[in-house]
């Protein structure tokens, strides 16, 4: 019975002992779908939001973006646990596809080494010019 007893009370220490404990991230959303959108009408601006849901300080150490087009903001000040942050991303809305991953370093217990990717996808279209000539000869004669 000793020994029983002494086996429950090793596991329950393995147990205590392996449970996570400190910041922990978790997004609203890890994609951000622009969708199609145009330079002229969009600023290109977007904001990943989370909350820190561990017990500890979730910090921010780094978040960089796969190219020069995208620029990723970070929180300067430790998010709190219980509280949300974000992580704001400005695209430059070139024409073309948007297919973007933004790495989020932080102290978060609960992604490996706490990095997380993120990604920004949609299509950004020229604004169609109107030909007023074109215009005039769709219109049908009266």
């Amino acid at each position: 019975m000793k020994k029983f007893l002494g086996l429950i009370a090793v596991l329950l220490i393995a147990i205590t002992a392996n449970a996570q404990s400190g910041a922990k991230i978790e997004f609203k959303e890890d994609t951000i779908d622009y969708g199609t959108v145009s330079k002229e009408t969009d600023d290109g601006l977007r904001i990943f939001e989370f909350t820190n849901t561990g017990d500890a300080p979730l910090i921010i150490k780094d978040v960089k973006s796969t190219c020069g087009c995208t620029v990723p903001t970070k929180p300067k000040e430790p998010i709190m646990p219980g509280k949300t942050g974000k992580i704001e991303v400005k695209y430059n809305m070139h024409p073309g596809p948007i297919r973007k991953t933004i790495t989020v370093q932080s102290n978060a217990v609960n992604y490996p080494d706490g990095v997380v990717a993120l990604k920004i996808k949609g299509n950004v279209v020229k604004k169609e010019e109107v030909n007023i000539l074109e215009k005039k000869k769709a219109i049908p004669n009266q």
